[in-house]
């Protein structure tokens, strides 16, 4: 059975693991493709926040606070994703998998609470926004390095 309170995101990009790392974990290429951050370092126990337009109509602020929770250079990282001024407390995780001349990433954010509309609503709209922009913003990143 699916958890319904995490979404999954699973795409193979025809490049190789470490340039798709490089993309994650290098400040300059993560804030380029994802969004503008303050003191992003692929570092557990890092802080940090990501800065992009509000959504008032939604209730986002255009701050997203997170923590650095895990890394595995190469392999993995998992960060906190919450929303000041919401209740929306994630967690967001991007695993490299090798595949053929390639790697397959996989991307899960879960901890949403689907009882609250206001959660049910971003679990939309984040799941959309990754599947759809957010891809291809990493996609045009990785394709110029």
């Amino acid at each position: 059975m699916t958890d319904l309170t995490t979404f999954e995101f699973d795409e193979f990009l025809p490049h190789p693991p470490a340039k798709v790392w490089r993309v994650l974990s290098e400040p300059d290429l993560l804030a380029g493709w994802l969004m503008p951050h303050d003191g992003f370092a692929p570092v557990v126990g890092t802080r940090f926040a990501f800065r992009t337009e509000p959504v008032p109509q939604t209730g986002f602020s255009g701050l997203v606070d997170c923590e650095v929770l895990e890394v595995a250079p190469g392999r993995l990282l998992s960060i906190s994703w919450s929303s000041e001024g919401t209740a929306l407390d994630t967690v967001v995780t991007w695993e490299l998998v090798p595949e053929g001349d390639g790697t397959r990433l996989l991307l899960t954010q879960s901890g949403f609470d689907l009882d609250d509309p206001a959660q049910a609503r971003a679990f939309q709209i984040m799941n959309g926004g990754w599947r759809s922009h957010i891809f291809r913003r990493m996609t045009a990143a990785l394709d110029a390095l």
